[in-house]
């Protein structure tokens, strides 16, 4: 069995990486996520119009396309349009039809203060009036500014679309000010119907673990790039770094670990595309491993930099940051290793 990507997959990459390069280089991030409004409005059009957003790319091109956004930091709502609301308004013509044109930008509004915060998790305070009108407040809602409506996951596993401006969007303090977090208040907001239920739900999880794994393996091998590039030229008591078995075993180590996520992932996105058995097992597996990998490869990097790795102006930290968020995204590798037993020896 042929496991490799396409012809047409491994261009899809090329053009990818050569677009980001030019239009967002990875050194260009910090001067864009550090201001106002924290990303460029005009590359959501750039990335409908290159065909990211067509509903046409199967799970596994947005594998590869992640891989190369997660690489470069790319400040859009692209994770929270494609890995979170997609599988919620895919099955309506009219929203999807915006979605792919660039005319719709989403995000998923699941969690809550005091409650679990799995993206399967129902026990919701967020209540639908009989006339459809949404009232409750989400936490943690990715990009929520940035967007034109909200997917809301209410009481009873009901989805319902609400138009951001119907909303109250309130910036979180956090680390990461690339994929920034923001409190949502629904008061009486009208709301549009979507598909719902848990299986809805189940979908989601497992696209978004899916490609958070993706972005997880551009992020960490982004970090061994600069680490290795680091250790080939930097010189100490004669000796080019690299040499040193401290500095190059740890580059080593976070190369194999991202390489063994990559299997992982591959399988993962397979599984779900291909509505195998096995794919919240898979899913699991895959976030977990490459989240972890890609915090591993950062911390040892930073090692391998010395102090220039602990530096503000470097993109070290932006790509640390954005590796802890994926961690901790749907819950972190412990969580997800005890679901992954639970469903081999139950």
């Amino acid at each position: 069995m042929d496991f490799a990507f396409s012809a047409e997959q491994e261009m899809l990459r090329v053009a990818a990486k050569e677009f980001l390069a030019e239009q967002y280089p990875l050194d260009g991030v910090p001067a864009i996520v550090d201001g106002s409004p924290g990303w460029q409005p005009e590359s959501w059009k750039q990335v409908a119009e290159l065909g990211w957003t067509d509903p046409e790319l199967t799970l596994l091109d947005h594998v590869v396309l992640f891989e190369e956004t997660g690489a470069a930091l790319l400040p859009a709502p692209l994770f929270s349009t494609l890995a979170l609301a997609l599988p919620a308004v895919q099955h309506d013509a009219e929203l999807a039809a915006a979605v792919s044109a660039g005319d719709l930008r989403l995000s998923l509004a699941w969690a809550e203060s005091g409650r679990p915060q799995g993206l399967r998790d129902t026990d919701l305070a967020t209540s639908v009036s009989a006339d459809g009108r949404v009232t409750g407040t989400k936490i943690l809602v990715p990009d929520a500014a940035c967007t034109d409506a909200l997917v809301v996951v209410t009481a009873g596993a009901e989805l319902r679309l609400v138009r951001t401006a119907d909303a109250t969007v309130t910036p979180l303090s956090t680390s990461d000010l690339s994929r920034r977090l923001y409190t949502v208040e629904f008061a009486d907001a009208p709301s549009r119907s979507l598909t719902s239920g848990h299986a809805v739900l189940a979908a989601i999880e497992n696209r978004a673990f899916v490609l958070a794994a993706a972005e997880a393996l551009g992020v960490g091998r982004r970090a061994v790039d600069d680490g290795v590039a680091h250790a080939s030229s930097r010189s100490q008591f004669g000796k080019v770094i690299g040499t040193y078995q401290a500095v190059s075993n740890q580059l080593v180590d976070s190369y194999a670990a991202l390489e063994l996520a990559r299997s992982l992932t591959y399988w993962a996105a397979w599984s779900v595309q291909e509505e195998d058995p096995q794919a919240d097992v898979a899913c699991a597996a895959a976030k977990s491993a490459a989240a972890e990998a890609a915090v591993a490869a950062c911390e040892h990097v930073i090692q391998v930099l010395g102090g220039v790795g602990m530096t503000w102006e470097h993109v070290l930290h932006r790509l640390y940051k954005r590796a802890q968020w994926l961690a901790a995204f749907g819950g972190g590798a412990r969580d997800l290793r005890a679901r992954i037993a639970d469903a081999i020896i139950g």
